[in-house]
């Protein structure tokens, strides 16, 4: 009788840890959603690779990205990840609660989501939302998440992208700070400015609507968080561009103003509701969408 060889599995420990760490583009984050160390999610990792024989991912320093078959090997790891999380077990108990996944960008959730949030539970007090950090530009991939807020271009490929509004961009400052330089009395003064950066809010387009001739600024603070960028500049260290909902309170309250009347109308990124058509089969996942888009409709 002949003997039939054993098909070698990947481990599945690995799988989620490449399924974790694709996700979140960090194998520190990933890590800690494991509860594990970074070096044992590399050796997983690694592991993986030495199954499949190809490189998952692209090192550069601390930054990691998909090489091009880790994107298409992706797909088949979620789908079985997603096939083994959804098979019915007898004695599990049933979610009776239909809920909806969204992906959110930390300065979108404390402005815009959370003061609203009452409001959609007010109105749907059967659906459950659940809410999961992302770091904009960089969760490049529709995570196991219904929907996705994005900061970016919105051209991602094979989903849905629909612009949540457009906000013009303005430079402030702190009073405080704007007294120690001296003030600043039109654009060119910036040179004696410390500019605040973040890769969310690039300065070279405002430049341009401001008819300076000048390149991306490399030197000052950086940090990727908009809302921690008018923090920034609120603490005084520098002069940062920003937008109107993140800003108002705080013009409001004179702990930054506006410093000229220049505003980049159209900014490169914009807030995009991210999704795969399929999910506006789902009734709570349509009727939050149109929750969503009519409570930003208005803003003001």
């Amino acid at each position: 009788m002949a003997t039939r060889a054993l098909t070698r599995l990947p481990p599945v420990h690995a799988l989620s840890a490449f399924e974790a760490a694709a996700r979140h583009n960090s194998f520190a984050v990933a890590a800690e959603e494991l509860c594990i160390t970074p070096s044992a999610l590399s050796h997983r990792i690694r592991l993986l690779e030495d199954y499949t024989g190809e490189r998952l991912f692209n090192r550069d320093g601390r930054t990691v990205s998909l090489s091009e078959f880790g994107r298409r090997y992706l797909d088949v790891v979620r789908s079985a990840l997603r096939t083994l999380t959804d098979f019915p077990l007898p004695r599990k108990t049933p979610i009776s609660q239909p809920r909806v996944k969204i992906t959110v960008p930390p300065t979108f959730t404390r402005c815009f989501l959370i003061p609203h949030l009452a409001d959609f539970t007010r109105q749907h007090p059967g659906i459950i939302l659940e809410a999961f950090l992302s770091v904009p530009l960089y969760d490049l991939f529709l995570s196991e998440t219904d929907l996705e807020v994005r900061f970016g271009t919105g051209e991602y490929q094979n989903q849905v992208a629909e612009k949540l509004f457009d906000e013009p961009v303005f430079a402030v400052a702190s009073p405080r700070y704007l007294e120690q330089i001296g003030g600043l009395a039109e654009p060119a003064d910036l040179k004696r400015a410390t500019l605040l950066r973040s890769p969310l809010e690039p300065w070279q387009p405002w430049f341009e609507a401001a008819g300076l001739d000048w390149p991306e600024p490399t030197t000052g603070f950086r940090v990727d968080d908009l809302g921690l960028l008018l923090e920034a500049a609120r603490h005084g260290n520098g002069v940062a561009l920003t937008r109107k909902h993140f800003a108002q309170k705080a013009i409001a309250a004179g702990e930054v103003v506006q410093i000229f009347d220049v505003c980049l109308d159209s900014p490169p990124h914009a807030y995009y509701l991210v999704y795969e058509q399929q999910v506006l089969e789902r009734p709570e996942v349509a009727t939050f969408i149109s929750w969503l888009m009519a409570n930003l409709k208005n803003l003001k």
